[in-house]
């Protein structure tokens, strides 16, 4: 298995390679050269695997120039009872008649993220090795709130590594910025950028490209990788757990091996939702991917007409992970369905960097209409789900998986489709629990965020995350805020270069 970049076919790196640089020379990411295929017969088995049985499984499809050896080591230092608070890692709770809540926030951060960035660092420092780079790894990170976090927590004092983080300074929740300006680890630096979470990413993408900088790294044996999911090590560890999802209802008698389900997500960046296609791709039964957004509806605009348009007003909303404009993973699914064909996506994303506008051909638009649902809502419809499913099935949903089910919910309605249903809850609600309370009329603004934490406990009676109720008392180490300009100061400033 080799990986091509998007903006240049003729690159043919290993998984190691690719994971270890993050990102291609030439701007593009990388993809797998074949999507492997798994079996019913496959499918089966793992449903009595333990799940680093099945990532381990998945990543051997994947990661082929991996020993067992090494993918194991990856897998099972990552996806432990110690980083994790259920043996399941994560857990599949049934939130009405044939719908699924894919819970993927059982990790020390308590969103998605951590399914992947648990693992990253291990891929990222046993690749280094293999590929024989004698290179501190740099890690450089956008985040619009999750990710940050993860990212850190992952990376916190591992050997060879050093880690920066840029956030958009009013585009995370309280929480979120707690979690990032308390980061313990001697080899952690947090910043916010005055802008949102498209120029923090576009700043480290800017970074990323730059020779001047690249050249000051490679003379102090520095080098740069990734933390986002541009990094194929970030993506690839989020595709097993729609496998695992779908083997685990087969297991649980849920579904007949080979029935399909629908999968839902909330996304910004497309990464997550890419990985569900990418599984559907592989092989698991999948009828309907229902893409989600919130009033940054980008995304939704482009499934529905084939035209990307990032020319409108930004919102900042009550779901801020998926406050976004710019979905860096389009580019990935784009290469597949226009037959990588590495001349269109150049010119489409050049009229995206150029005008912020690009359409597809009328053949991916086709494809994307056959393989996506997409939709969106608003803050109060946001709040009235999370409201909704509270009172209706007891289930508290955080502000970003509620946007899941309020356009799952209108699909439905719109399509008459009962096909089963999976649909991924991707942070938990104490992270949000501002907006929660508020959505539940319980909301008091005398409250500082650990109050209402409390308060939410009260409310819900839902057991609060031992990493969100310890950061109370943490200090805050990292205070900085910075213009988006002065991003590449701040890296080489932190390098001492």
């Amino acid at each position: 298995m080799y990986y091509k970049s998007t903006r240049d076919s003729n690159v043919n790196v290993t998984s190691a390679q690719a994971i270890a640089q993050g990102i291609s020379k030439d701007g593009g990411l990388f993809v797998p050269s074949e999507i492997p295929r798994i079996t019913f017969d496959d499918i089966k088995t793992m449903g009595d695997m333990s799940y680093p049985d099945r990532a381990a499984f998945i990543f051997s499809k994947y990661l082929t120039d991996f020993s067992e050896t090494e993918i194991r080591y990856c897998v099972d230092n990552a996806y432990t009872d110690k980083n994790f608070d259920t043996k399941n890692i994560c857990e599949l709770a049934q939130l009405f008649d044939g719908t699924y809540m894919l819970e993927l926030w059982h990790g020390p951060t308590c969103a998605f993220k951590d399914m992947a960035l648990q693992i990253l660092p291990y891929l990222i420092t046993t690749s280094s090795k293999k590929i024989n780079l004698d290179k501190k790894v740099v890690i450089l990170v956008a985040t619009s709130g999750d990710t940050g976090k993860a990212a850190l927590e992952g990376f916190k004092d591992v050997e060879g590594t050093q880690i920066m983080v840029f956030y958009p300074v009013d585009g995370v929740s309280k929480m979120q910025k707690k979690q990032m300006t308390t980061q313990e680890g001697e080899n952690v630096a947090v910043c916010a950028i005055k802008g949102n979470f498209d120029d923090a990413q576009n700043g480290v993408k800017a970074i990323f490209t730059d020779s001047e900088v690249e050249n000051e790294l490679s003379k102090n044996g520095l080098m740069f990788s990734s933390a986002n999911s541009i990094n194929w090590g970030r993506l690839a560890p989020q595709i097993i757990y729609y496998v695992s999802s779908y083997s685990q209802l087969v297991k649980n008698e849920k579904i007949k091996l080979g029935e399909k389900i629908n999968i839902v997500v909330p996304t910004g960046n497309f990464g997550n939702i890419l990985a569900a296609y990418y599984a559907k791709k592989m092989g698991i039964p999948v009828n309907k991917l229902i893409c989600a957004s919130n009033s940054n509806n980008v995304l939704t605009d482009f499934l529905n007409t084939g035209v990307y348009d990032r020319n409108r007003q930004f919102y900042t909303t009550i779901s801020p992970s998926m406050d976004i404009l710019i979905s860096s993973n389009l580019e990935r699914l784009l290469y597949h369905l226009c037959g990588e064909n590495d001349g269109q996506i150049r010119e489409w994303f050049s009229s995206l960097a150029d005008s912020g506008k690009y359409e597809v051909s009328d053949e991916v638009k086709a494809v994307l209409k056959e393989e996506f649902y997409a939709g969106f809502c608003d803050d109060i419809q946001t709040k009235a789900c999370i409201k909704k499913q509270f009172d209706s099935h007891s289930y508290l949903c955080d502000t970003h998986t509620a946007v899941a089910v309020k356009v799952y919910e209108d699909y439905r309605e719109k399509t008459g489709d009962t096909t089963k249903t999976v649909i991924a809850s991707t942070a938990s609600p104490y992270k949000f629990s501002n907006s929660v309370l508020d959505a539940l009329g319980e909301f008091n603004s005398s409250l500082d965020e650990f109050e209402l934490v409390e308060r939410l406990y009260k409310v819900s009676n839902l057991e609060v995350p031992k990493s969100l109720a310890e950061l109370k008392d943490k200090e805050v180490r990292f205070k900085d805020t910075i213009e988006k300009s002065d991003m590449k100061g701040f890296v080489l400033k932190s390098l001492g270069l």
